[in-house]
């Protein structure tokens, strides 16, 4: 299905992406302990990864019901206290998906951004949906900070690993992304965003690799209001014409990358809230998507994420985390959704 035939079913269904309203206050699911000691959380830790067994109910307890930022104190008390990295401790004491979680919240954000980003490109093959996700969904300062920590940790430039693992017009989207100059004015150029739909508009009329420039341009450069207001007029202009004209012609990576950027200019927790349904879709569960997601966003959006999911496909985001998963992880999930 071509880019823009799925951007206009996407706009005209129900339970598409519709805008999202604009309402301010703080959505995340995780909330700083308000009676936090960090000393007291380092020494519960400490007991936990030295019980027989270990003792992963106070793991859950201590790592998923503190903010990052008290995270990383309770990191520091670590270490004091035990002279070693907590990190390090649990990384030995435990297993699977659930090690996975609790070594992600141990991390900065831009940490674990940089993380999931060297992750996607190591090895042999390119996990191009996590780039795409990641550069198509943060802000300039988040991809800022991304990019300094990405070099403090690994040595390396990430634009120039992208270069390396990643070719053609999906290269010239992430390396733009990575850029970190994209507007982030919420106030719309009416008269801008009608002569950039109706670009958009001719350049299907001529060729594919105008299309391509422009869109790259158009996407990577305008701020997600802006991008709204285009898509708007763009459809004033025509319903299928483009479509027509990129029939078959945009696919694959490239084409996730373009839409990440439309619906995320459209509604992202809707955007999220879709990634989470296809990663627990058919058989098996990708838990390293919803991992990334549940965790990156915690603190963010989450529970609007939650909203959109139940919206979207008529049952709680917790419904499907139950039956696609089990025994801690399961509870670390559910834990990081709010649930007591």
């Amino acid at each position: 299905m071509s880019f823009f035939k799925q951007l206009f079913e996407q706009q005209n269904n129900d339970n598409g992406f519709k805008p999202a309203p604009s309402v301010t206050g703080y959505f995340g699911t995780v909330k700083p302990d308000p009676n936090f000691n960090a000393q007291n959380d380092a020494a519960k830790l400490k007991k936990a990864i030295e019980t027989k067994g270990v003792d992963e109910a106070t793991i859950v307890e201590v790592i998923a019901k503190r903010s990052n930022a008290q995270r990383q104190q309770i990191k520091a008390a670590y270490q004091q206290s035990a002279g070693k990295a907590l990190a390090a401790d649990l990384k030995k004491a435990l297993k699977s998906d659930f090690e996975e979680v609790v070594l992600a919240l141990l991390m900065t954000p831009p940490e674990y951004d940089a993380f999931e980003m060297k992750r996607a490109m190591k090895g042999i093959g390119t996990n191009e949906a996590v780039l795409n996700e990641i550069l198509g969904t943060r802000s300039n300062k988040e991809i800022t900070a991304l990019k300094n920590t990405y070099k403090e940790v690994y040595g390396e430039l990430l634009e120039e690993n992208i270069k390396s693992d990643v070719k053609g017009d999906l290269e010239t989207t992430l390396l733009t992304l990575c850029k970190a100059t994209r507007s982030e004015d919420s106030n719309i150029d009416d008269a801008a965003a009608k002569s950039e739909a109706k670009a958009l508009f001719e350049a299907g009329e001529n060729r594919i690799g105008t299309v391509c420039s422009v869109l790259i341009d158009i996407l990577t450069n305008r701020s997600e209001a802006q991008l709204y207001k285009i898509f708007q007029y763009y459809g004033q202009l025509s319903k299928d014409s483009l479509a027509k004209d990129l029939e078959g012609e945009l696919h694959g990576s490239f084409e996730d990358c373009l839409m990440t950027l439309v619906k995320g200019a459209l509604n992202k927790p809707a955007y999220f809230a879709e990634r989470l349904h296809l990663a627990m879709k058919g058989l098996g569960t990708n838990t390293d998507t919803l991992t990334r997601i549940i965790v990156s966003r915690s603190e963010i959006d989450l529970l609007k994420i939650m909203q959109e999911y139940k919206r979207m496909y008529g049952k709680s985001l917790q419904e499907d985390i139950l039956k696609e998963t089990s025994g801690d992880y399961e509870k670390i999930m559910m834990t990081l959704c709010g649930t007591p």
